[in-house]
């Protein structure tokens, strides 16, 4: 089967949605230019990763490149949910972020890890997604990309977490109330 070797270049949104019920949500980053629309699954610690690796990301940069300026956060909700139907290309097992200096641009580049015994070459790289994109649609990515996580299941003050919609067992209650003193 030939590898997917894909590269939007450049996007014109960069975007990451949530389909499903708060502890059953399926995660997906996509990229559009034009008519052309690409979809991967990803994990939410991948999510919250990239988002925390965005931040660090530009914040070198800013500190390699001072004379640029800061990009500026724009979040439309509605243009940033993901465009039905949803048909993603593979589920993501690694991501990483590059840098073009002297286009100012920023990459994602996202792999599928290929567990199947039958690779050809260990340095075969399996199936790759690259999405292209101005810094401010990363950061804008990002901080849309956190309230997507928000959305999700509560978190118990107590044992940090998540709670379920039917009720919550939390291990530091340990299911026993303390007695009041008075």
């Amino acid at each position: 089967m030939p590898k997917l070797n894909l590269s939007l270049d450049s996007v014109d949104l960069i975007t990451v949605d949530a389909i499903g019920k708060p502890g059953n949500r399926v995660f997906y980053i996509q990229g559009r230019q034009g008519s052309k629309v690409v979809s991967l699954i990803v994990e939410k610690i991948q999510l919250q990763s990239l988002i925390a690796g965005v931040s660090e990301f530009l914040n070198e940069v800013k500190d390699k490149y001072p004379d640029r300026v800061s990009p500026e956060v724009d979040i439309k909700e509605e243009a940033m949910r993901i465009l039905p139907p949803v048909d993603p290309k593979f589920r993501v097992g690694d991501m990483g972020l590059a840098y073009d200096d002297e286009r100012d641009l920023v990459c994602i580049i996202a792999r599928e890890i290929d567990l199947s015994e039958d690779q050809e070459e260990e340095d075969d790289e399996g199936n790759v997604v690259r999405y292209w994109c101005t810094r401010g649609q990363l950061l804008t990515m990002a901080h849309w990309g956190a309230i997507v996580i928000e959305r999700g299941r509560p978190i118990c003050p107590q044992c940090l977490q998540p709670m379920e919609p039917e009720g919550h067992f939390c291990p530091k209650k340990n299911g026993h109330k303390k007695p009041v003193k008075d």
